[in-house]
């Protein structure tokens, strides 16, 4: 068994990388992140290349250190959220999701619906943290899922907050595509919309993502009013008539104020 293992650790040395087996592990972790239900150690295999000992190895040792669960039900590997949280961002040293902690509790509390906290991971937006919401039937996501910046509330309103640069140099690199008939699916509305973001400070999603459902969001700024984050309510359209957004936009505007100051003292 031992001169197997060294023998399967062997053939990845002729990639063209210093270290071969750390590129194989970054290959496990990325193919387990594309699939929000996870992979079993069979489909790893196929889709890295790595032999089955070695993605055995990887699994394992991810496994041990936190940055991965086995599900016992169906075998399959699934991300924690230890790799967000490492990367997270950070301002003097706080950690955003523990600084927000207390405001995503009051803001479930006032609206009575599920609250998120997101942030910009590339070019798409990242749910990094999430409180339940009160009522019976409950809009949820998933830690760790990503989503166009552009079709949801808290997407838009770090869009709004970028410079003219980083937001034209977003926009050359996004293909805007529609997810519903309310999405902002090209430049000119995407531009309108986000100019009234920046005149409300809040972000109103119609249904713009998925059917049936609307957020509203407040950005999250640093010292220098760059966003760090965003603070998101989501609900049922039922539940956010129009009539609410100015009231819900207002919760998250102090809400997102309250992470700023926890984030800054």
């Amino acid at each position: 068994m031992a001169t197997t293992a060294i023998h399967e650790a062997d053939t990845t040395a002729d990639a063209d990388f210093p270290a071969p087996t750390v590129a194989k592990a970054m290959a496990v972790i990325e193919a387990v992140g594309r699939h929000a239900g996870g992979l079993t150690q069979a489909e790893v295999v196929l889709q890295t290349g790595c032999s089955a000992n070695l993605a055995f190895r990887v699994l394992s040792t991810l496994v041990t250190l936190g940055y991965m669960n086995r599900q016992e039900e169906d075998r399959r590997y699934v991300l924690t959220s230890r790799l967000i949280q490492s990367c997270q961002p950070r301002s003097t040293d706080k950690s955003l999701v523990l600084s927000a902690h207390a405001a995503m509790q009051w803001l479930r509390d006032q609206s009575r619906e599920t609250v998120q906290l997101m942030i910009r991971a590339g070019n798409k937006g990242l749910v990094l943290e999430q409180v339940s919401g009160l009522e019976a039937v409950q809009v949820m996501g998933r830690v760790g899922m990503q989503i166009p910046l552009y079709s949801c509330a808290p997407g838009k309103v770090i869009l709004a907050a970028l410079s003219e640069a980083e937001l034209e140099q977003w926009l050359t690199v996004t293909e805007l595509k529609a997810f519903t008939e309310n999405t902002r699916a090209s430049r000119a509305a995407l531009l309108d919309d986000l100019a009234r973001t920046r005149q409300r400070g809040y972000a109103e999603d119609w249904e713009e993502g998925i059917e049936g459902i609307r957020c509203v969001a407040a950005p999250i700024v640093d010292a220098y009013q760059r966003p760090v984050g965003a603070i998101t309510v989501m609900s049922p359209t039922k539940r956010l008539p129009q009539k609410r957004f100015p009231e819900v936009g207002q919760w998250c505007i102090d809400a997102a104020s309250r992470v700023r100051k926890e984030l800054l003292s």
